[in-house]
């Protein structure tokens, strides 16, 4: 079995990753590391860092294959938006021009507006273009609703000026 050497220029490349880092978890992956450096024993390093020893083993396996970008880098895939902010709003202008001027927006024609700027269909993601509206601060507007059995206006008006003489 071949172990995983750490040189000193890697030790170097360690340490200047942590001065510039400001994310807790890649500090303790980068410390495990580090520790594993100076010949710690992956036991002694499970304890300080509070990582499993099999845990700082693949740690430092990636290290030694993939660089530092293995442990700093995000690897994870999230925010799967289908346009830029910029390119949401360029397209919502327009229908916010249409807003403006007093029309009444239905969801339905902006979403059908992103799936053919996309050419994606958003059927298996329906909160998708609510999610944009609320990006782009677009909010639903309803009228106030009324009660069937609310009084009449001039009863409400007539019970307030009623007074003692």
């Amino acid at each position: 079995m071949i172990k995983n050497t750490i040189t000193a220029e890697q030790t170097e490349e360690i340490v200047e990753a942590r001065k510039s880092n400001k994310n807790k978890c890649i500090e303790r992956r980068l410390k495990a590391i580090l520790l594993h450096s100076e010949g710690m024993a992956h036991k002694e390093i499970a304890v300080i860092t509070e990582y499993a020893e099999r845990y700082i083993t693949i740690l430092v396996s990636k290290y030694c294959r993939n660089g530092i970008e293995s442990i700093v880098g995000n690897h994870y895939k999230g925010n799967h938006r289908n346009l830029s902010y910029e390119e949401e709003e360029k397209l919502l202008e327009e229908f916010r021009a249409e807003s403006e001027s007093g029309q009444v927006i239905e969801t339905r024609k902006i979403k059908e507006a992103y799936e053919k700027k996309t050419g994606k269909s958003l059927d298996k993601n329906k909160g998708q273009i609510y999610n944009v509206l609320k990006r782009h601060e677009w909010r639903k507007v309803m009228p106030r609703s009324k009660h069937p059995n609310k009084a009449s206006d001039e009863e409400i008006d007539s019970s307030k000026k009623l007074t003692l003489n």
